[in-house]
């Protein structure tokens, strides 16, 4: 693969973490990549403070802007983070993004712009339920029907003494759906939730979405099982299949799957654990966390079956995750989380520029 590391966003002193970032493509050709960036003090984690903020590319993701610009300044008690960025139908360019006050208030908002970012609306709450709800960065989806779709883990709080107990927060996920269908105006939880079937931690987390070509919707959820989980909705999403094991071994990361435009073909990134003879449970106190190495496949036959996994990063001292996933005019840019050594995985931030022809 004819693949180079084009940005790193690395933690500094008053910058603590770079993460979980998102691409569009403006009108005039120009790349926009929004992430999660902390400030403040040495604090990196989930709760700690963050705005949203951004850098542009003129060369096809080649290149990029060397300063940040602020997009969503911090509008929560912990933080803004976890954007997702999409086109819609109408023209306008939509922005998501979680607000994160306390284990019993994380929801997700969004943000729509008409002059290509340059300023945006007031932020409108896409998530009814109050609760802690976790949308993974670059997952908010429109199918063909027009509908929004944002996958989401409801994690429910053990204790309402204290609010910014993070340890009373329960890690099992609940995989919900909350659907708009009239261009993010109002939302609704679909008819259907998930809970894992098994006594493991997780339960359903971090869940994503993608359209298949018959309009079936293909859903995955992270879990300590030793895999990715998975689902179908015949409706748009509204109801769900009960989930299985997939094909993609993994430890408790996130995958991230988007349709290459060009070819129709599907593209999948996760960390592979499949060359692996048993399971290996998520290591929190390793430098990589287990999230290595970091794959890509793809599949010419709407996800029934895929060519084996390519290595993008196989580090075994850093941990690569929170993948974003966007098409260029002849490459693949991904952007996602790679720290480890001396600093812990989520605390700095790469993009990576592969040709579309190597894929």
């Amino acid at each position: 693969m004819n693949s180079n590391i084009v940005l790193t966003l690395e933690a500094a002193k008053g910058n603590p973490r770079n993460s979980e970032g998102a691409f569009v493509t403006l009108n005039d050709g120009r790349i926009l990549f929004a992430y999660s960036r902390y400030y403040g003090n040495d604090d990196w984690a989930d709760h700690a403070t963050a705005d949203i903020a951004c850098r542009i590319s003129e060369d096809d993701g080649k290149t990029w802007s060397a300063d940040d610009r602020i997009l969503v300044r911090n509008e929560g008690s912990c933080n803004v983070m976890s954007v997702s960025l999409l086109r819609l139908r109408d023209g306008r360019i939509a922005l998501w993004y979680l607000r994160k006050n306390n284990i019993s208030d994380c929801r997700l908002w969004m943000r729509v712009s008409t002059d290509e970012a340059e300023t945006w609306s007031e932020p409108e709450l896409c998530i009814p339920a109050p609760g802690y709800f976790v949308v993974n960065n670059d997952r908010v989806v429109q199918l063909s029907t027009g509908r929004l779709i944002a996958p989401a883990a409801y994690h429910r709080a053990k204790s309402d003494i204290d609010r910014n107990r993070w340890d009373a927060l329960d890690s099992r996920g609940i995989a919900m759906y909350f659907l708009s269908d009239d261009n993010g105006r109002t939302w609704r939880e679909s008819r259907a939730w998930l809970a894992f079937p098994g006594k493991y931690d997780s339960g359903f987390q971090e869940p994503g979405v993608i359209e298949r070509q018959d309009g079936t919707l293909y859903g995955w959820f992270r879990t300590d099982a030793g895999c990715q989980y998975e689902s179908v909705s015949g409706d748009g999403g509204e109801t769900w299949t009960v989930p299985a094991p997939s094909i993609f071994r993994s430890p408790c990361s996130p995958m991230s799957m988007k349709r290459i435009p060009e070819t129709g073909r599907l593209l999948a990134v996760w960390n592979d654990h499949s060359r692996f003879p048993e399971h290996r449970p998520t290591d929190w106190k390793s430098a990589s966390w287990g999230r290595t190495p970091l794959s890509l496949a793809v599949s010419n036959d709407d996800g029934r079956t895929w060519t084996p996994a390519r290595n993008i990063e196989t580090d075994a001292n850093r941990g690569f995750c929170y993948t974003a996933i966007h098409f260029t005019n002849d490459a693949v840019l991904l952007a996602y989380c790679c720290g480890g050594g001396q600093r812990a995985v989520l605390q700095d931030l790469c993009t990576r520029r592969i040709e579309a022809n190597r894929l």
